[in-house]
């Protein structure tokens, strides 16, 4: 049997290894990529903890956040609250709760493979419009692998997570719900805290951290073959990492010198939903707190042909839609065209910053 000690020193060490991530040869030798790619490391033992250690007992589980302002993963979306429930697939379990004011809720079972193989396979799926909502927006759902009357999640029996994402189109005016879960028939109590569920815990947190920085680099890689365009990639990819089945996901990697500007033009299609967002190295959205970086359906600002123009600088062109590139030469970005039956890719170009700021 492993010791604490053992599972400690075993942990940091893996943790020290996921370093040779930040450290690949191909990895741009830029300071700012290398201070955020280690500082992702630190976000991701912390959402790897509380996934597999804090919130670990599937008997006892309870709703956290794997994504939020200071832990990202994967082209995280600034306009989404993400809500993680650790489960066991063989159990059944009883979401309640009230749905808030923000416009889009929808529900995931996952068989989360992240630290395995960087995947996360969806077991079952509710949408906003599935779901029979009490008169004030209250909210009941079973979730097990033998269906049920009412509202139903559908797990499979290597169902790990239970995955509830609301998005919000503006985030001055809309709140998310409130939400519990807890297991039909468990324990009355949880059991004692253990050197095995310690043990555990560390490995599979240390494997998780590996799992995603590997993952999504690879990704990064993959874009950088098209830099500042937006090719037509193959959605499976995006949905085997835990991407919704009814969004389009186009990618794309920039490089833009800070005299110059990435110019990105496109008409949305008919859609509930879609936004561009800005990304580092390590996919990671930029600091949506502070800064310019995202434009949805409802901030953008349109042509008078229904065509949306965005650039991404690093000072406001005072025209279009500016997208603040934060001090960074290069890095991802993401559009999401959600619920559209066409998804058309952009334009971009590069064009200087004075150039463009002259001309309009």
């Amino acid at each position: 049997m492993t010791t604490p000690i053992e599972a400690w020193r075993s942990f940091c060490e893996k943790l020290a290894e996921a370093g040779e991530i930040i450290l690949a040869p191909d990895v741009p030798d830029d300071p700012l990529i290398q201070a955020e790619g280690f500082r992702y490391l630190s976000r991701l033992t912390k959402l790897g903890l509380e996934q597999y250690l804090e919130a670990g007992d599937a008997d006892f589980p309870f709703f956290y956040k794997l994504s939020h302002e200071t832990g990202k993963i994967g082209a995280d979306n600034p306009d989404n609250d993400y809500w993680n429930a650790s489960i066991r697939g063989d159990c059944d379990y009883r979401i309640t709760g009230k749905r808030g004011s923000m416009f889009y809720f929808s529900i995931v079972a996952n068989a989360m493979r992240y630290h395995i193989d960087g995947s996360a396979h969806a077991t079952g799926q509710l949408l906003d419009s599935d779901i029979a909502w009490g008169p004030n927006g209250e909210l009941e759902i079973i979730a097990s692998c033998n269906p049920q009357p009412g509202n139903w999640l559908r797990l499979e029996p290597d169902a790990s997570v239970i995955v509830l994402r609301q998005s919000a189109l503006d985030r001055t005016t809309e709140r998310g719900g409130e939400f519990h879960i807890e297991r039909i028939g468990g324990p009355a109590a949880p059991a004692p805290f253990t050197a095995e569920r310690l043990a555990s815990g560390l490995a599979t947190s240390a494997q998780f951290v590996h799992g995603i920085a590997n993952t999504f680099a690879d990704w990064t890689r993959l874009f950088r073959a098209h830099p500042n365009q937006f090719p037509d990639i193959d959605q499976s990819m995006f949905q085997k990492g835990g991407g919704a089945k009814d969004i389009y996901y186009a990618h794309s990697y920039w490089r833009i010198a800070f005299d110059e500007a990435w110019v990105i033009e496109v008409t949305p299609p008919d859609c509930y939903y879609w936004n561009f967002q800005l990304d580092n190295w390590w996919m990671e959205s930029l600091d949506y707190r502070f800064r310019p970086i995202t434009v949805n359906k409802h901030s953008a600002r349109y042509e008078a042909d229904g065509n949306v123009r965005i650039i991404c600088a690093a000072r406001d062109p005072g025209i279009g839609n500016w997208i603040d590139t934060s001090g960074h030469a290069e890095g991802t970005a993401l559009l999401r065209w959600a619920g559209a039956t066409d998804h058309p890719l952009p334009s971009a170009k590069i064009l200087k910053l004075e150039e463009l700021c002259s001309t309009g």
